[in-house]
């Protein structure tokens, strides 16, 4: 048994459940989790063993030696993959069109899922923020705290463009789109289960979104950390 306090966030490509989940993890001097960067990871692997990873075989095989390691600290994030750093590696256009035919492998979800479970109660740490697709439902059913952040559509692609620079508009607005109904095939990451608070971020600013954040996890642990 650990003391450390998971924090549920899931959400669709775009909604800020990143930079916000890293922004509340320092505010709370909590540990931060990107468990998207897990599947990521794994792609980049599988991709590297040049093999497919619509071959649900093939990715199972690539797991094999899988060694993965990310930092819990937000204002120091890294992922490696054995000795390889791969930060940058897998947000390549050639790996986010490969991962959702690598998370939605049954056996790879449980597999990463354990994994995850383990290094937020390995952690040490008072709380971490854990975010993702399947966070409240699956990893962290009874996370003290589960958040599904959300914003419309036309909203989260614009948040998006403005963050990928080199791309215009209607490009960005395609591929979120895509990865969208790609990944709503693996998981529901846009409804709500019961018990999970929604926070709209449509309407809201960056600080706003956070400090609506920060309310739900006061209002469900029971205190004003």
């Amino acid at each position: 048994m650990t003391d450390t306090v998971t924090i549920a966030v899931d959400g669709p490509a775009g909604s800020g459940k990143s930079s916000v989940s890293k922004e509340v993890a320092r505010r709370l001097g909590f540990g931060y989790l990107d468990t998207g960067a897990a599947y990521r990871a794994l792609a980049w692997h599988v991709l590297e063993h040049h093999a497919d990873t619509s071959d649900a075989a093939a990715v199972v095989d690539a797991a094999g030696d899988f060694d993965y390691a990310i930092s819990l600290d937000p204002d120091e994030y890294w992922v490696r993959v054995g000795e390889t750093s791969v930060t940058e590696a897998i947000r390549e256009p050639r790996v986010s069109s490969a991962v959702s035919g690598v998370a939605r492998v049954p056996v790879i979800r449980e597999q990463v899922n354990t994994m995850f479970r383990r290094l937020v109660a390995d952690s040490g740490l008072p709380g971490v923020m854990v975010e993702g697709r399947d966070i409240t439902t699956v990893v962290a059913p009874d996370a003290p705290v589960r958040i599904l952040l959300t914003a419309a559509p036309d909203v989260r692609a614009a948040r998006r463009s403005a963050e990928l620079t080199t791309q215009d508009a209607a490009a960005v607005a395609a591929a979120l789109h895509k990865r969208d109904a790609s990944d709503s095939q693996v998981v529901d990451f846009l409804t709500a289960a019961p018990g999970v608070t929604v926070v709209d971020s449509t309407d809201l600013d960056f600080a706003q979104t956070v400090d609506a954040v920060l309310d739900v996890i006061r209002s469900g642990t029971g205190g004003s950390r």
